[in-house]
């Protein structure tokens, strides 16, 4: 096989588990099969009571066949499920007596059982096998989350920034995931006293990307696909050592102090807007250029930092990089090259 081909395939095994072996790897102390607790949350299959969940049961009781599962392969031959979680949750939680059978229609005789009321079925079950293929660890990692994206394209998708998560744990995501929880973050956009929260790990990506693009400030690695570049850039810097971490970390907090030091309760917000909301296109922009300038310099030139912001948002010809592409290479390098001026006159 040519090496280009070998770039655009997947390297694979598939393996038979039984039920019993599955569920033992999933509940051991230190689990073999990982059911990724961000993906646990999504499960669907208690939500109007547990019939569906039965139906599957009761399906795999009948030998009617399986759909695979997709195993990723960890650095330590961990197996991490990217596609199955619904069905291996559901055997998990029956095997461990969470649910009893509702809505049976072939083995009636079991309505109201759990696993450990079936009597000789126990074994029946145990014994049941499902097909698992393993991508192996040795998988260039676009590839795995390629085949993350393609199969979770159901009911239950998984985010971008939920696929990195599982992909690249390490110190980068730890950081993400702490950073994350920060006020102005977690509740970003929100409206005060709402009851709404940010899902699919948006807070996350909101500090992925201020690293990203803090990095590359020219953009040269930017395609014009922001999840591409977010995605090329935590695979670079998820093994990061704990030095380089902490100067991420410390970069971020002193980005997001200098924001807060100029607009206090307008934060990333269009300042000239009688009710501002906050924006995504206000916290890219702002986050690497206010964010990034010397803390005393902003202390001593806050006003006229916010003075000129409210300049830009007024113009004509900012305001047209705000409809339609707000994320193309070039509606980012153009709202950048607006800005710079207004706010070097500002702070100079």
């Amino acid at each position: 096989m040519s090496e280009e081909l070998q770039d655009k395939t997947l390297n694979l095994y598939p393996i038979d588990y039984p039920f019993e072996t599955l569920v033992a790897r999933i509940d051991s102390k230190n689990p073999k099969t990982i059911l990724n607790p961000d993906f646990q949350r999504k499960y669907k299959w208690d939500k109007d009571g547990w019939g569906r969940a039965s139906k599957f049961i009761e399906s795999c009781l009948m030998r009617i066949p399986l759909p695979s599962c997709y195993f990723a392969e960890d650095d330590d031959r961990k197996q991490l499920v990217i596609d199955g979680v619904q069905r291996l949750t559901t055997i998990t939680r029956f095997f461990n007596d969470e649910f009893a059978l509702e809505g049976m229609t072939t083995f009636k005789e079991l309505e109201g059982k759990k696993f450990s009321e079936l009597g000789e079925l126990q074994a029946e079950l145990e014994s049941t096998t499902i097909r698992c293929i393993v991508l192996r660890k040795e998988n260039p990692k676009y590839l795995i989350r390629e085949i993350f994206a393609r199969l979770n394209q159901g009911a239950v998708q998984l985010s971008p920034q939920e696929i990195r998560h599982a992909i690249y744990p390490g110190p980068l995501d730890d950081l993400l995931v702490e950073l994350a929880e920060i006020d102005e973050i977690r509740n970003f956009g929100l409206v005060d006293g709402s009851d709404k929260v940010r899902d699919n790990r948006e807070p996350d990506e909101q500090v992925l990307r201020f690293l990203a693009f803090s990095d590359d400030l020219q953009l040269e690695s930017f395609s014009d696909v922001l999840s591409d570049f977010l995605d090329n850039y935590m695979e670079q810097k998820f093994e990061s050592d704990l030095d380089e971490i902490s100067q991420l970390r410390d970069r971020f907090h002193d980005a997001l102090n200098n924001c807060k030091e100029v607009f206090e309760g307008e934060l990333f917000s269009d300042v000239t807007r009688e009710r501002p909301k906050q924006g995504m296109v206000h916290y890219d922009l702002l986050m690497v250029t206010v964010g990034l300038l010397d803390k005393e310099l902003v202390q001593d030139k806050k006003e006229k930092i916010k003075e000129a912001y409210v300049q830009l948002c007024s113009s004509e010809e900012f305001r047209r990089t705000l409809s339609g592409g707000l994320q193309k290479k070039t509606s980012i390098l153009r709202r950048r090259n607006l800005w710079r001026p207004l706010l070097d006159d500002a702070v100079n």
